[in-house]
Order: structure tokens, then sequence, then C-alpha cells
């Protein structure tokens, strides 16, 4: 089947769970001493998490902290110096070749930048997101299934943008893209999510509609969520678990509530004029059935 026909499909409606919601109970990651060095600077330092169950979690800190490296070698698309990092029992630090793609297939990873085809269609960027499990020949060819095509407007849909399948990822707004790319990444079917600052360039709207997909994708299927975030009322709000780090190193892991202004001081190196201002995007003030309502515009748009 060509690229043109990947537009040329009826859309089903898709508002259930996702038919892979077996993806919950218990599922142990664990993460051991991990260290990446780059020359003498120590970028994450000996970081030691573990996650026994499928949860939502933020991680915080100020720029240069270790965050996107940290998601970056659990993801595999960078090497750490040291450690190990343990899903299930598997050392995944020691995959290579087609086990490691299997792994990043398995721990898929969403870029504050999108990482889409600009001119390529919006169905068609999502079927990337089978690219790992498919051969070069269909791969040169675009040559998709009709079932992945028709998974693939189906989680457009679940994400409300399924009416912008055919159009050029490059026409969608940056909220709309992002959504774009969460949907290439549910198309691998992973057990886990890795989010690289998904809502750093969003205005408030869009980052709370993100948000809300990605907490929505948490609960409904059961999958893990990591997300590294600049602001404290996003963490607060959507995540089970946060995170701190500073300087490469964990200097709090705790829930929401125990996340107070003064942890937040240490967290981020401040001293007592530290406001949690300066790093909100004020999305606290929409609730939910706001923004609902919202994305449910957006998407008519």
């Amino acid at each position: 089947m060509s690229q043109k026909l990947c537009v040329n499909v009826a859309y089903p409606l898709f508002n259930s769970p996702s038919q892979h919601a077996n993806h919950g109970g218990s599922r142990v990651l664990k993460i051991e001493t991990l260290t990446k060095c780059f020359g003498q600077n120590i970028a994450v330092d000996k970081v030691s998490i573990t996650v026994e169950r499928p949860a939502m979690i933020g991680i915080i800190g100020r720029s240069g902290a270790g965050k996107s490296t940290f998601l970056r070698m659990l993801n595999r698309l960078t090497d750490a110096s040291s450690g190990r990092i343990v899903f299930e029992g598997r050392d995944v630090t020691t995959l290579r070749g087609a086990q490691k793609r299997a792994w990043q297939s398995q721990c898929a990873m969403i870029f504050q930048q999108f990482n889409l085809v600009s001119r390529m269609d919006v169905v068609s960027n999502v079927l990337h997101g089978t690219l790992n499990r498919r051969s070069t020949l269909a791969t040169m060819f675009n040559l998709y299934p009709d079932s992945d095509i028709h998974r693939a407007i189906e989680i457009l849909d679940r994400l409300g943008i399924a009416d912008h399948a055919p159009k050029r990822a490059e026409a969608l707004s940056g909220g709309q893209q992002q959504r774009v790319a969460i949907a290439r990444a549910l198309m691998q079917d992973p057990r886990i999510i890795l989010a690289d600052e998904p809502i750093a360039s969003l205005d408030p709207m869009n980052a709370q509609i993100v948000m809300d997909a990605l907490r929505r994708i948490h609960e409904e299927d059961g999958r893990t969520v990591i997300a590294n975030l600049h602001t404290l009322d996003t963490a607060r709000r959507f995540c089970d678990r946060v995170i701190g780090m500073l300087a490469g190193r964990v200097v709090f892991d705790g829930t929401p509530e125990q996340l107070t202004t003064g942890v937040a001081r240490d967290i981020y190196g401040a001293d007592a004029s530290f406001s949690e201002e300066s790093t909100s995007t004020s999305i606290e003030t929409l609730d939910r059935g706001t923004v609902r309502a919202l994305r449910d515009a957006e998407a008519a748009v």
C-alpha cells in the first residue's frame, strides 16, 4: 500500500481505553548507581531509583541538572559510563543490536521539539512508530498494512486529532504536533514512555492538554510515564511521584504533597528569594472539564 492510501481510509471512533490494557500489574524498573561522564564532567552521578509498578513520575531540576541525560540513558540513546538499568530482571545496559532496538521500542521517547517529518502527513508520522519492527524494503517504500493504518488513526482519534491525519505535520499547532509525537510513541506499544520537557515550548492551554493526554495514557493503559518537567505546578498536578535532581544527583524523591517551597529551593539550589511563579505555567487555573472542551474545540479547527 502506498503512502497516499494512508489518508484514504475511514476514521473509526475510539473512545475506550487501549486494547493493550494488559500493561498493568507489577513491573520492576530498577536503576542502580547510574552514572554518565563527559570527560571530567559528571552529568549524572550515581542515580538509584526503583519503580515497582506503573506510575506517572515527574523529574524536576534546574537546567544542567542531568535530567535529559538520565532519560537518554534509560532509552539507550546514550550509553551509561557505569551502573545498571534493570527491567523485569534484564540488564538493559548490556543490550546490543536487535535487542537494544527492541528495548527502545518498549521504552518510547517523546522530545521537546517533536522530531516529526514536517512535510509528511500526520498519519505517516505516527506510522513511523513501527519502523523498529519493519523490514528495510517496507520502510523504503512506505508500505504499511491496513491494520497499522487503522490503529494509527485510532490513536490519533483517542488524542483528539484524527481529523488532522491527512495534513502535513507542519500545518499543525505546537500542541497538536506534540500529540502526534505521543501517538507515534503509542504505535510502538511501549511499556514505558519517556517525555523530555514535553511542554517546554507550549503555551499554558496546550501544555495542560498534552499533560492531560499523558496522564490518561498512564491511567487507562497502565503504562509508566516518566517526564522531565520545568514547572512545579505541573509536577504536583499530574504526577504520583516527583524526583528532584541537582548537579546530576537525586536530591528529592517523594510525593507531590511533600514537594514544598522549601524543598523546591533545595532542588533548584536557590535562596529565600526563590518564587514558584518563576517555574509556573499557570495551567492550574484551568479545570479538567475546561481542558477537554478546549481540546475538542482545537481538534475541530
